[in-house]
């Protein structure tokens, strides 16, 4: 016997997850197919991994029930601090610091961790009228006036496919979509550190020649009242090193590029190693195929945008596939792209120059970037911009 559904998602992963859900609590027949096991994927142990939820992306998060869902509170980002530097030497004194109340009361974002988004997830799903198939293989066959959709014995039809799949998606390779990736030869080593002094819900991006390190302020625990997580970017070898040292000669290496930001450190969780380049798909769309996320792009995490561009593909095909009739026709996937793909190809070419600008310890290129940090500082529209950019407004 054949089901029918509208949509049909392809990876349960946040933005596929969520974007089911949404099209869900909006009407909308769902079936999401994930080749993984949901429920192992919960993490019980902190396990030092978080996303940046950028403040324009929380409405959809509630619409498809996930927020209030979240396990463990989301720490509010209220200051960004930018600053360039030497490993070993104290942060130069021309830096860039957002303050949210410059631009109102919300904070720039959340940081949240990553088991809490996969709970949340579960949770939401179980209650949800999605059709969950996971674990499961999804075999897909598209044509003008439809998607067919096998998964083990069962058979759905659908409108609209949506590849959520990742970088590696399948779907947009059958698709024959074409990917251009731009190698950064740099690999990020992710780990939490609890610390002496409060954080003071202020994050850090500091810019070191080898790729920056990040410090995300995290929501503390009765056994850490103060935690961050680090994104040590480094070369691909020395990354590889930072990953295998014991913890008390990593966590020298964040002190050497830290100073005493932080007061004493000590591991939370496990390290993670995550080989880092960016990409973009010639196009979003084929016959009733749209790509989300990761299947679509990828950016440097400079500004930890690469969660929210996809939240903001999954809002935008939201609100057109919601909207329509026929979700799966060409002229809503042709909106879809003309909306997402000028955006996230932006910020895919503004941080791709980021890194490369602040990833090189030529003397004049140095002081000419510490220059423009302190020019930016005292131009308030010009920083109101940024801030607003970064919240996702």
């Amino acid at each position: 016997m054949t089901q029918t559904c509208e949509i049909a998602v392809i990876g349960a992963g946040p933005v596929g997850g969520t974007l089911a859900l949404a099209l869900a609590a909006r009407g909308r027949k769902v079936l999401l197919v994930d080749t993984a096991d949901l429920k192992p994927m919960e993490h019980p142990d902190f396990d030092g991994r978080a996303y940046a939820i950028a403040q324009g992306c929380r409405p959809l998060l509630q619409e498809a029930g996930l927020w209030d869902r979240l396990p463990f509170a989301p720490c509010p980002i209220k200051d960004i601090d930018v600053t360039d530097g030497k490993p070993g030497r104290a942060p130069s004194p021309l830096k860039l610091h957002f303050d949210h109340r410059a631009v109102g009361d919300e904070p720039f974002g959340w940081i949240v961790e990553a088991r809490s988004v996969r709970v949340a997830l579960n949770a939401a799903l179980a209650e949800s009228e999605v059709i969950v198939r996971a674990p499961a293989q999804a075999r897909v066959t598209r044509h003008e006036e439809g998607v067919e959709i096998s998964v083990g014995d069962e058979h759905f039809t659908a409108r609209l496919v949506v590849a959520a799949e990742g970088r590696q998606s399948p779907l947009r390779q059958q698709a024959g979509i074409s990917v251009t990736r731009l190698p950064y030869h740099q690999t990020a080593v992710v780990f939490a550190v609890a610390h002496e002094k409060p954080h003071d819900n202020v994050a850090l991006e500091h810019f070191l020649p080898a790729g920056p390190l990040a410090v995300l302020p995290m929501t503390g625990t009765d056994e850490h009242p103060n935690v961050s997580a680090i994104v040590f970017t480094e070369s691909d070898a020395n990354a590889k090193l930072l990953y295998g040292m014991e913890d008390a000669a990593l966590l020298a290496q964040v002190r050497a590029r830290l100073g005493n930001r932080l007061g004493a450190l000590r591991p939370a969780g496990r390290r993670w190693l995550y080989p880092l380049y960016a990409m973009y798909a010639s196009r979003y769309y084929d016959t009733r195929l749209a790509l989300v996320g990761d299947a679509a792009h990828g950016v440097h995490p400079i500004a930890g945008q690469g969660l929210n561009l996809g939240l903001r593909d999954a809002a935008a095909l939201l609100a057109l596939a919601s909207a329509a009739q026929d979700p799966g026709a060409s002229s809503v996937l042709r909106a879809y792209q003309a909306k997402q793909r000028p955006v996230n190809m932006a910020m895919l070419l503004g941080m791709d120059a980021l890194d490369r600008l602040f990833s090189t310890n030529f003397p004049p290129v140095r002081l000419a970037r510490d220059l423009g940090l302190a020019a930016v500082e005292r131009l308030p529209r010009l920083k109101q911009r940024f801030m607003l950019a970064a919240m996702g407004r």
